[in-house]
């Protein structure tokens, strides 16, 4: 049994497609998954990846940068601020990223900017796999 999964920001359609589980991180109740079936849920999406489980067991991660995730009947619906799939993300832009973050947290570590940036470039890495 599958449901339809729609991960949409700003830009563009980012993803849709039929899975058998999502994986996500809300900022209320840590990592949540859904299954065909789950009870309506709406939730607010922390910076991190979400996991498309496909039904062929192939998974799909994609970066999210914050916003919301809804399950009503057969749908998963991720409204996000930014959302990028492993094969979207520059890897060179994002160390570059890391970088200028760790050196502004050096000279301030309560720099709250140079934070969000850091966790942001450190997800795009992981799900880019560098």
């Amino acid at each position: 049994m599958t449901f339809q999964v729609e991960l949409v920001s700003p830009e563009a359609i980012s993803y849709s497609g039929e899975a058998e589980m999502v994986i996500a991180r809300t900022l209320e109740g840590g990592d949540i998954a859904f299954q065909p079936g789950h009870v309506p849920f709406i939730g607010v999406l922390a910076v991190w990846s979400v996991d498309v489980i496909r039904p062929d067991g192939d998974r799909d991660t994609i970066a999210v940068h914050q916003g919301f995730v809804q399950v009503a009947g057969t749908k998963v619906s991720i409204l996000s601020d930014v959302s990028e799939s492993a094969a979207d993300i520059d890897v060179a832009r994002a160390e570059a990223a890391k970088s200028s973050a760790e050196q502004a947290l050096t000279a301030d570590r309560d720099d709250e900017d140079a934070a969000g940036a850091l966790h942001r470039a450190e997800l795009r890495l992981r799900v880019a796999g560098a």
